[in-house]
């Protein structure tokens, strides 16, 4: 019986940019060249993408030519294998591209070419055949025992999850335990402003909840923005977050002099980073994110299996959102629920809201702004006025002033976002979910509303 054709999949730990591999061209006149590439990159079961770097020899053969031959080899068995590719195009933007640059990035840094190895394209190849050299490569590692179990158990609890809190919950336990790493954090995106903002992590010294990042801002955003996963081996400075960035509104009104900035928490000096998009109904809904200080710490296999829980997890976030309107009852109109205020001397909290942006502060101190900022202001003014404690969401949805956007409005994830603020900023006020779709505020002290409209 004949031996089955090898596939890219049989191969994949050649083609993670470890050991460099050999390009053999042929120009128009049968001249051979042969050159080293840097990156020889899976694009899907059938092609391949090589770094297009410089304008050489090897450039000018495939314009020529469209055949060539590369060899690459297995990191762990030295086993080498040839790669029978024809030229079929070349991209400079797009999911491969960006994530063929990030990875390019790790290795230049890696290697001390960080000013040399500047991608400026992809090369995208068709794959014709797949030949074994024949050799005495090393007996590989015995696979990793199990490696789905952990993907299935974090699909069962997925499942059986009905609150987005679990949802982050068990998306930072799978995480943890299919990538073996203790840092990670999971964003949403903001369809008003279109950043990621910071719902959950673990890991770090502060969670960062609230911090915010621009699609196309480093390994989180590109991947976000690309809606590819991208995935870096080596530290590279070119796809770090860096937290002095401020918000824009503030660097236009310097006057105001407020600091809306939550710290981003991922680590100083990463080694390996894998950022992964939720995606549900073919729109960007957030991105996973890990990060690890030691390097080669995500592997294919990895990335594979978190890329398939993020669209299980990006589906099930779709599926609560807006799963959470009860009819009101008389407990949630304007007039119920009212409790009295409390008035026992103590200094009154100064909640002040900035309109620019509805940014609130309280005593000064910076807590949320954005859609999170309108709703809290809601919120304290009902209770101000009304003596409201008790809440629904779907009044908030019905409430134009809060500018929630029509589509999808992560009504859920803003009020997650807005309790957990408060839980860091140590205030005395506190929102407590009393059921499917509603709310409790505490404030077991006076406040004061201060409206500033700058």
């Amino acid at each position: 019986m004949a031996p089955a054709e090898l596939r890219l999949a049989d191969i994949r730990p050649c083609l993670e940019g470890a050991i460099p591999a050999v390009m053999a061209t042929a120009g128009a006149d049968g001249m051979p060249n042969v050159a080293y590439v840097s990156q020889v990159f899976y694009a899907d079961d059938g092609h391949v993408a090589l770094s297009f770097q410089f304008f050489n020899k090897t450039r000018h053969n495939i314009l020529a030519n469209p055949q060539t031959t590369v060899l690459v080899v297995h990191p762990l068995t030295g086993a080498f294998f040839r790669l029978h590719l024809r030229y079929a195009r070349t991209v400079d933007s797009g999911p491969v591209f960006e994530a063929m640059k990030a990875q390019l990035a790790g290795i230049a840094s890696h290697t001390g070419m960080a000013g040399v190895f500047q991608l400026r394209g992809s090369d995208i190849y068709e794959v014709l055949h797949i030949e074994s050299v024949p050799g005495q490569p090393l007996v590989p590692p015995p696979p990793r025992c199990a490696v789905l179990a952990d993907l299935r158990s974090a699909s069962q609890r997925l499942a059986r999850s009905t609150t987005l809190e679990e949802l982050l919950g068990v998306a930072l336990d799978a995480m943890r335990n299919i990538l073996v790493t203790e840092h990670a954090m999971v964003l949403m995106l903001d369809p008003v402003t279109q950043r990621l903002y910071t719902v959950a992590s673990c890991g770090y010294p502060t969670s960062g909840v609230g911090s915010e990042i621009d699609l196309g801002e480093g390994v989180i955003g590109v991947a976000a923005e690309q809606q590819t996963p991208v995935r870096i081996m080596h530290m590279t400075n070119a796809y770090l977050y860096h937290a002095a960035v401020r918000s824009s509104w503030r660097n236009n009104m310097p006057d105001l002099a407020l600091d809306t900035h939550i710290p981003y928490p991922g680590l100083k000096e990463p080694h390996s980073q894998l950022a992964v998009p939720l995606v549900s109904a073919g729109q960007l809904r957030g991105a996973l994110f890990a990060e690890s200080p030691q390097e080669l710490r995500f592997d294919f296999e990895q990335e594979d299996m978190l890329v398939a829980f993020a669209g299980q997890l990006a589906a099930a976030m779709h599926l609560l959102d807006g799963n959470d309107l009860p009819e009101l009852s008389g407990a949630t109109h304007a007039t119920a629920q009212a409790e009295p205020r409390p008035s026992d001397g103590r200094t009154a909290l100064r909640i002040r809201r900035y309109r620019v942006n509805n940014s609130i502060f309280i005593d000064d101190d910076y807590l949320i702004k954005g859609v999170a900022g309108a709703i809290f202001w809601k919120l304290v003014n009902d209770h101000q006025r009304l003596g409201r404690c008790e809440f629904s969401n779907r009044e908030l949805r019905l409430d134009p002033a809060i500018g929630l956007p029509e589509l999808t409005d992560n009504l859920e994830a803003r009020l997650l976002l807005l309790q957990r603020r408060l839980t860091e900023h140590a205030a005395v006020i506190r929102i407590e979910k009393t059921g499917r779709g509603r709310f409790r505020l505490h404030v077991p002290q006076p406040i004061q509303l201060v409206d500033d409209r700058p």
